[in-house]
């Protein structure tokens, strides 16, 4: 009898630390900085928003998250590096409509597979895209845009942040509903595409808040008109594009995510981290100021956003008649 009880006593003492294995590893968590993967160049919408995130993740996290710009290809560079990180929580990637929707739409074969290859744990902000003019543009309103482009074929060029990113689907629908002919120039980001703007080489752009208000803010560029389906509550001054051109609807959308095989206990303490840390003021005012807003999900709501968008872009590819190489 004393014999089995002892022999109790030391299955229960092996047992234990197993027990508790993952919610000490759980609890641990994060024991070192984490690394935050923007797909696009400094300057653009992601990096901006990556930047206030990993802001706001470390103070919630209490450990330094890191941000790591890996532009090119319309973020599929970077997202094709973060699809095949380690699965360990501490690669992260900050997600949006381009690489993780519409670029997965188009191509047949990619480097990574966009539903597989990640975990979504939350969207963190969206902003409706801004029509936005070189001031030496003589259009002050949608209209007046597509009577100018009418009246010079061929002659306005529009920047995108590259081929298929959100910002050049944008410029697209607008030539397909105004029968207007423009010409596109792809850049490696938003940083650059808004430069080519500044700096007359371009004229207008459908940018993203965090890339294009700054800049208004500062009287070198005018702000037209917002792409959402209502009006912006960040600028409420703006009309919609839709309102003069119906069907014409486009919205930025980012989100953080990890490679796949990340343990279910870490989604989870990054999603309650992440819906903390986007709810604190000063990040909301911070998002704010570049025209976005703060917006969190559950990892489950995060992945049917995903598959819906990629439904959705795949849709307006097929229609548009856009070329993919």
């Amino acid at each position: 009898m004393r014999y089995r009880t002892c022999f109790a006593f030391a299955l229960a003492a092996i047992a234990l630390p197993f027990a508790a294995g993952p919610v000490a590893f759980g609890q641990a968590y994060p024991s070192k900085p984490i690394r935050l993967i923007a797909p696009y160049p400094p300057g653009g919408g992601v990096d901006g928003t990556a930047r206030i995130v990993a802001s706001g993740l470390s103070d919630a996290l209490g450990q330094q998250v890191v941000v790591d710009n890996r532009g090119g290809a319309s973020g599929r560079i970077g997202t094709e590096i973060a699809s095949q990180a380690p699965a360990d929580g501490y690669h992260l990637l900050l997600g949006s409509v381009a690489p993780n929707a519409i670029i997965p739409a188009a191509y047949s074969k990619l480097p990574y597979d966009a539903v597989k290859d990640f975990v979504p744990v939350s969207l963190v902000a969206e902003t409706d895209y801004i029509l936005a003019v070189h001031p030496s543009l003589p259009v002050k309103s949608v209209k007046e845009l597509i009577a100018l482009a009418r009246a010079r074929p061929g002659q306005i060029v529009f920047a995108s942040t590259g081929n298929l990113g959100g910002p050049h689907l944008a410029g697209e629908l607008f030539k397909q509903l105004a029968k207007v002919t423009m010409v596109h120039v792809p850049y490696k980001g938003g940083g650059p595409a808004t430069v080519s703007i500044l700096s007359g080489e371009t004229s207008l752009i459908f940018g993203s808040g965090p890339t294009v208000v700054p800049h208004a803010k500062a009287g070198k560029l005018r702000l037209i008109a917002t792409t959402g389906s209502s009006r912006s509550k960040i600028l409420p001054e703006l009309p919609t594009v839709g309102a003069t051109l119906p069907g014409h609807e486009v919205t930025q959308w980012y989100g953080i995510l990890t490679p796949a095989g990340v343990s279910p206990q870490i989604i989870s303490k990054l999603n309650a981290e992440i819906v903390k840390a986007m709810k604190d003021p000063k990040i909301v005012q911070q998002l704010q100021r570049l025209g976005a807003s703060a917006r969190t999900t559950t990892p489950a709501e995060f992945a049917a956003h995903i598959k819906a968008e990629i439904a959705k872009w795949g849709k307006v590819v097929r229609s548009s008649g856009i070329k993919v190489e």
